[in-house]
């Protein structure tokens, strides 16, 4: 499910000043830093049934002899959804501040007998990434700038949507699960979302997604993004064959602005 969170389109823009010296690119980032901390509620009709919690370290960490911001994402059901579906997640990425690459990302996934636990390590001058502890088949080769899905939505956070006319499609190569593939999202222009702090100016994002057996259609996930400096989720839609879910951002702190709500 992970990997069709952002995932077909008209135009493509991908990562640049990448030089044929395989040199880092750099990218402007006036989104995010440092300390910042989103909570959001997730809930299927007036059933809450999960919560999640996306916090940046306030200190960077040095990866790969490169700078880096500590990405933390936990995830878990809650109440009578606990009891049915049990999950503990927690997926984290250290993404380089210039570049605003990966270049470690671990995850720990329980989800009721199901485990999994495991670290990838990018090494973006070879194009590789390495499975840490596995020892069959731990290299795999990666296109120029590669992401892991958290480093990808937050490069999408430095994007100028407002360059962009309403359909265009974002589209960043991603590496998640042993295989590469195209994290895609149709920007379908300004909205405005009402939310319980009151109404906000947001951008309309739409993943697009492959056809598959969870949701409806290739955007069935309609992402409400702050339109101001942070561009930040704070609504998202999900339409399922079996229902919709709503994920609603309860708290935040350490943001490059306030929101502005109305």
């Amino acid at each position: 499910m992970k990997k069709y969170l952002i995932g077909f389109g008209i135009i493509s823009v991908l990562a640049t000043g990448f030089s044929a010296l395989n040199a880092y690119r750099r990218v402007t980032n006036t989104s995010f830093g440092p300390g910042e901390h989103l909570e959001y509620r997730v809930h299927y009709g007036f059933i809450n049934a999960a919560e999640a919690i996306v916090d940046v370290s306030p200190t960077l960490y040095k990866v790969n002899e490169r700078p880096c911001y500590r990405v933390n994402v936990d995830g878990r059901t809650v109440g009578a959804f606990d009891l049915v579906t049990r999950i503990r997640d927690t997926w984290r990425s250290y993404i380089d501040t210039s570049a605003i690459l990966p270049q470690k990302f671990y995850s720990n996934l329980q989800e009721n007998d199901y485990r999994k636990e495991e670290n990838i390590t990018f090494n973006h001058e070879a194009n590789t990434v390495k499975a840490e502890e596995r020892t069959e088949r731990d290299i795999f080769k990666v296109p120029d700038n590669v992401h892991d899905f958290i480093s990808g939505y937050y490069f999408l956070r430095t994007i100028d949507f407002n360059k962009l006319s309403s359909g265009q499609v974002i589209e960043v190569p991603a590496f998640y699960d042993d295989t590469v593939y195209n994290m895609k999202v149709r920007y379908r222009g300004k909205d405005v979302v009402k939310t319980k702090q009151g109404k906000v100016n947001v951008l309309r994002l739409n993943p697009v997604l492959p056809q598959n057996k969870l949701f409806k259609d290739e955007e069935s996930i309609r992402i409400f993004v702050s339109d101001d400096a942070n561009k930040v989720p704070v609504k998202v839609e999900v339409d399922l064959w079996v229902g919709s879910m709503v994920m609603d951002l309860k708290r935040n702190g350490g943001l490059k602005q306030p929101l502005k709500y109305f």
